[in-house]
């Protein structure tokens, strides 16, 4: 199941600074107190696809947001969907409620189902009361479309490997590239999937991104506004769907749902610093959600207190937001190795060499 690369350098390794903010101790989500981040990566077989046998590059990645019971004690959340040709069960309940009560998942697109199901089991297992005196719930789960290198027919993610995920959970360095969900994305037409980043605000709040990218055209791909792909046209896929990305954020700072939901916002502006242009078969959905505050299920009093950061002074946060995502997207595809899928179907990875003469200006 599992799937570890030798350590690439990441985008900060390679001189490659976005923002002004530094990052925190890991560079990722997991710099958020009490975030961990799990994943399973699957990979089998090789040759023609043979729906449900394989070629398999999938897996799922997924992100336990706090410690504790989520479910009795919830987390001020909020969303954006910059483009909506994609799935990401539970975020209906999200923009309504304000909360999040559940871990959330990445996985692929036919994927999405087993994947919510095995969370439910797994709550449904912690709390018998769920759907009988308590409401029922609906986990956060979000997909890519993987099916260029992997056999996506099979649905070969099964509830025992989001198990596994959200077992391996740590609150540590974050395993980024062609793993987990990650495993068969393709990112700018390079290889990419699991990517994260952190920023620590002059106020001592911390904002950390995770990502799964599987978006974008070549021509498009820009890092810290250098026009990249323009100048890398080689080594293109033969096969090449329109993707999505997805995208979770996470922070220490005091805000609600609607100060999260406009967090998410400016996330999205630091994925599209990259390239994206929210394409139209692109799904691009952003999940964010604060751990300053906890939200009981059932208070005993009506009336409860939370501490928010006002609004005049949030814009550092969002300037986090913003460099943390966009360094995100850049970390994924650093990190990813060559692929070979079905049918021979090759995604290659960002060549480090070139990327580095590109900067610097001699490519």
């Amino acid at each position: 199941m599992g799937n570890k690369h030798d350590k690439k350098a990441r985008s900060r390794e390679l001189g490659i600074i976005i923002g002004r903010y530094p990052s925190g101790k890991h560079n990722a989500i997991t710099d958020v107190k009490g975030v961990k981040v799990g994943q399973v990566t699957l990979r089998s077989g090789s040759g023609r696809l043979r729906p449900g046998r394989g070629p398999v590059r999938t897996g799922v990645t997924a992100i336990i947001p706090a410690p504790g019971d989520l479910w009795k004690s919830k987390l001020p959340a909020g969303c954006f969907v910059l483009n909506g040709n994609g799935e990401a069960m539970g975020l209906m309940w999200l923009a309504e409620s304000g909360v999040l009560e559940t871990p959330v998942a990445f996985t692929n697109t036919l994927s999405v189902g087993v994947v919510q199901k095995a969370i439910v089991d797994l709550m449904l297992g912690q709390h018998p009361t769920i759907g009988i005196t308590d409401d029922t719930l609906t986990p956060v789960v979000m997909e890519c479309d993987d099916s260029t290198l992997n056999d996506i027919r099979g649905q070969h993610v099964k509830a025992a490997h989001v198990r596994a995920a959200l077992k391996a959970a740590s609150p540590g360095p974050v395993t980024e590239g062609d793993v987990g969900a990650g495993t068969g994305m393709t990112t700018y037409e390079f290889k990419g999937g699991i990517g994260t980043a952190s920023r620590v605000t002059p106020g001592g709040f911390t904002v950390g991104v995770l990502v799964n990218a599987n978006h974008g055209k070549r021509h498009l791909l820009r890092i810290n506004g250098a026009a990249v792909g323009a100048k890398i046209p080689e080594l293109m896929p033969k096969e090449r769907k329109d993707g999505s990305i997805t995208v979770v954020l996470a922070t220490d700072a005091p805000l609600d749902s609607r100060q999260l939901s406009r967090l998410a916002r400016r996330a999205m502006l630091g994925v599209c610093r990259t390239g994206a242009i929210a394409a139209n078969g692109s799904g691009d959905v952003c999940v964010a959600f604060s751990t300053a505050n906890r939200i009981p299920h059932y208070p005993k009093d009506p009336v409860f207190k939370m501490t928010l950061l006002s609004d005049f002074h949030i814009d550092p946060v969002f300037e986090a937001a913003g460099d943390a995502a966009e360094e995100a997207v850049i970390n994924s595809m650093l990190a990813a190795e060559t692929v070979v899928g079905r049918d021979g179907n090759t995604v290659y990875a960002l060549p480090h060499d070139r990327l580095k003469a590109v900067l610097a200006g001699k490519d």
